[in-house]
């Protein structure tokens, strides 16, 4: 079992030692909990909304523990949301979820071939060279986007195209295991919130804020894997 890619990097901690990490119940329970409400109506949620917000949320917390079930996961995720932001007219937002879709049949195989001799690929961090090119992208990104999303009538086309390429950048660097693609996704996460509940999306925008206490975890359990 120590071997199988599906699941997460053991550590072989001791039994003694091992401890209870909370999240283990509290993501999969609340995301159950409002599907269940949404379906049953006791909550006035969109289904699309929150199959969106429990995807999401199971896919990043599976990340958090390099589980590579998030990648299936989090395909399906991009299904739901796209529907979503297309209704809410965040055009950009809607087109990163196909790009997202490919990014993770992508991610998907190298976290599983990418590493030494088509081994499981490893936490590192990002060169000098792949952040030049990421500072780069994200400001020419934001400027040809936003002039598109203009073009289209966008709801918040500064905004959107922002986040938009930030999250690309971020997708890249998650797909290729380096640990400061979290620094990213809390940067964007921090303008989706209100941007979120400004477009009358308030679950989505508390997904996205649950989304940052998750990075914030990521950021700690990958660490532990980084070389020395």
């Amino acid at each position: 079992m120590a071997d199988d890619p599906y699941l997460a990097p053991a550590r072989n901690i001791p039994l003694h030692r091992a401890t209870f990490a909370p999240d283990v119940v509290l993501v999969p329970l609340l995301s159950v909990l409002l599907l269940l409400s949404a379906w049953q109506k006791w909550l006035p949620i969109d289904i699309t909304e929150a199959w969106g917000f429990a995807t999401g949320a199971v896919c990043v917390w599976l990340v958090t523990k390099e589980n590579i079930w998030n990648w299936p996961i989090g395909l399906a995720n991009n299904l739901f949301f796209a529907t979503l932001f297309w209704n809410a007219r965040l055009y950009a937002d809607f087109g990163l979820q196909w790009v997202y879709f490919g990014f993770g049949i992508w991610g998907w195989w190298v976290w599983m071939h990418g590493g030494k001799d088509h081994s499981p690929l490893k936490v590192s961090r990002a060169t000098r060279v792949e952040w030049l090119v990421i500072t780069v992208f994200i400001v020419l990104g934001t400027w040809g986007l936003r002039e598109i999303l203009l073009k289209v009538n966008g709801s918040a086309p500064f905004l959107d195209a922002l986040t938009t390429v930030i999250c690309l950048a971020a997708q890249y660097l998650l797909c290729r295991k380096k640990i400061e693609n979290w620094w990213l996704w809390i940067t964007a996460d921090l303008i989706y919130v209100p941007l979120y509940a400004s477009k009358n999306l308030p679950l989505t925008s508390v997904l996205y804020a649950g989304f940052i206490v998750l990075c914030i975890l990521g950021i700690m359990r990958w660490k532990k894997e980084l070389p020395g």
